[in-house]
């Protein structure tokens, strides 16, 4: 469109559309053609982006410009990035110089341009963290630019604004800083009424926390926490029994809630949130591990090193590429959601896919530790007797086909809606058919399918395991899996055993939720869009033919990457033990791994 309009004398002058250069300056969201390129080589040739950026729009002649977004900019925000030096702190004041000088006999798009340089020098002057003598230079530099570039007959912004824009144009960098003294104060006066109405137990954390923070850390003490201080599980679960193993000097402490607390293993140590040794402990361990994040109000403290597990590989938008997705990012915080990523320093990752699609969610300069899920590592390690165990605590009898059915969360429905009609789909798999079902832990277990299945139940075809811990378990008891969009399949695939996909709301997911991959198109086997077809894969071969494994093994290459079986060594070695990572084990092949029995094997071994 872009080509067509140019070749056709179309589009617009800059002068007729100055806000254009409102829009962000970015290279990437500018299309020029060769000809204009070669004739200002020299001007647009720069390592300042946003010069040449605007320099390209101001050099045109015409301007087309597309109605919808056409490229996608990620990066870090300033305040996960180094302090910028002086010279790249000036550097803004030459951009906007050389740019307005380029603009003085047109007088609509000079005054965007010189609203935009008063916008941006003041922004920069108002961040925290700039020595005195740069700031003091800043300003004079920006000061003696406004002065010599105000368009004329400018009338400045009524209020606040339009103060702070005279006394950079004055010069007056004495009486601006007062001025921001005066704001800081009323802010200051405003914050301390809103924590005047706080809690008395809010306040009462507030001093025990800075007092904790106060006294030294304890390089011997790691917390631990996993889905929102459930319980011991996940990744941080895998991770803390190797550490026991690695490295025993290191202390580990449980953040759990009281519910769970009761459920923990014997000798747990472990706290409960918003106790006065919790926020001890958080402000004093050198290590925290998490598979989602520990609350806002903890502080990163230098030489504490968090490490980020997550808890699956990402089908479904996460992090920030939830912005568009309004259903799923229902009453997420993005700013303070970056504020918490800034905290990390190391993100597990169990697939390259995992590692770019975290990148892209969850921007900032944490370290990718493309070791593998410590929480599958069991699916390497795991031998019959494990298996057979497994299967005898959930009851099942040696010979009966096991299928786990693990269904996910839908951001779009307010609560659990069966997706399966499980009584006719056990009824058409037969006797020799154990359901294991297992509700997204969202969903309480009121909410869970536990109610209207008490029948089948007690017939043992059906065996509700939505509270069962830990998952690893059930993957290890069952034949096959039968799944929609969560990230569970990713984990099973390790197992290399036969997994179906019920897929009957995939254009409303897709939709609603946003995905990274079409699941339709690379499934890790069958899929099914309706019960009838679940049912018809589940009751003929095609559940584990050779089309089926086909597609598993592509899947297995792809998102079971880094998981080996010594995951959890890598990570021990590397975070808490300090390694190189060159010295950790490698990563086996795909195709050289041997994964744990099948039930059927675990029984005839």
């Amino acid at each position: 469109r872009l080509a067509r309009a140019g070749r056709a004398g179309e589009g617009l002058a800059l002068d007729d559309r100055a806000g254009l250069l409102r829009l962000t300056p970015l290279l990437g969201n500018r299309a020029v053609r060769a000809g204009f390129w070669r004739a200002h080589e020299r001007l647009l040739t720069t390592e300042d982006e946003p010069f040449a950026a605007y320099a390209a729009l101001l050099l045109a002649d015409r301007v087309a410009c597309l109605p919808h977004p056409a490229y996608e900019d990620r990066r870090l925000r300033p305040e996960s990035l180094p302090p910028p030096t002086a010279a790249q702190r000036y550097a803004l004041v030459d951009r906007y110089e050389a740019l307005l000088g380029l603009t003085a006999d047109r007088p609509a798009v000079h005054g965007v341009l010189y609203d935009l340089m008063i916008r941006d020098c003041l922004h920069t002057f108002a961040r925290a963290g700039m020595p005195d003598d740069v700031a003091r230079e800043f300003f004079h530099r920006a000061s003696v630019t406004a002065r010599r570039h105000r368009p004329e007959g400018l009338r400045r912004p009524a209020g606040l604004e339009g103060v702070r824009r005279s006394l950079l144009e004055e010069g007056a960098y004495g009486r601006y800083r007062a001025l921001q003294t005066a704001s800081h104060a009323r802010r200051g006066v405003r914050s301390a009424a809103r924590t005047g109405r706080r809690r008395a137990g809010t306040r009462l954390r507030t001093v025990q926390y800075r007092a904790a923070l106060a006294r030294p850390l304890d390089p011997h003490l790691a917390v631990f926490s996993a889905y929102w201080n459930r319980g011991v599980a996940c990744n941080p679960a895998a991770i803390a029994a190797k550490l026991a193993e690695l490295a025993p000097g290191v202390h580990p402490v449980w953040v759990v809630t009281a519910q769970g607390a009761a459920l923990l293993p014997p000798g747990t140590d472990h706290v409960v949130p918003a106790t006065r040794r919790y926020w001890e402990v958080l402000a004093r361990a050198k290590y925290l591990v998490n598979n989602v994040n520990f609350p806002d109000a903890v502080v990163k403290r230098p030489g504490t090193v968090h490490l980020q597990t997550h808890h699956g590989t990402p089908l479904k938008r996460m992090g920030v590429d939830q912005l568009p997705y309004p259903a799923a990012a229902h009453g997420l915080d993005f700013q303070a959601l970056l504020e918490r990523v800034d905290k990390w320093d190391f993100s597990v990752s169990a697939n390259s896919h995992s590692t770019r699609m975290w990148q892209r969610a969850y921007p900032s300069r944490h370290l990718s530790l493309d070791h593998g899920y410590p929480r599958n590592d069991v699916y390497y390690t795991a031998g019959p007797a494990e298996v057979r165990a497994a299967r005898e605590r959930l009851g099942i009898a040696p010979g009966r086909r096991a299928v786990l059915y693990a269904p996910t969360h839908r951001d779009y429905e307010a609560g659990w809606t069966p997706r399966l009609d499980l009584a006719a789909l056990a009824d058409r798999l037969g006797e020799e058919t154990v359901l294991l079902v297992r509700a997204h832990y969202f969903y309480d277990s009121a909410a869970a399918p536990s109610a209207p299945l008490a029948g089948l139940r007690r017939t043992g075809r059906l065996v509700d395991v939505s509270s069962y811990e830990p998952v690893e378990e059930l993957c290890l008891a069952a034949d096959a899996l039968v799944t929609d969009y969560s990230s569970i399949m990713f984990d099973y695939a390790n197992l290399d055993r036969p997994i179906v996909i019920h897929a009957d709301d995939w254009e409303t997911y897709r939709t609603t939720r946003g995905v990274y991959f079409d699941l339709m198109a690379e499934a890790p086997g069958p899929v099914a869009r309706t019960q009838a077809e679940l049912t018809e894969i589940l009751t003929s071969d095609a559940w584990h033919d050779e089309r089926a494994t086909k597609a598993r093994t592509a899947f297995r290459r792809r998102f079971c990457e880094y998981d080996d079986g010594r995951a959890a060594e890598r990570v021990v070695r590397r975070v808490f033990l300090g390694e190189d990572e060159r010295t950790l084990p490698p990563v086996l092949p795909v195709e050289d791994r041997t994964p744990a029995p099948s039930p059927e094997e675990a029984t005839s071994s």
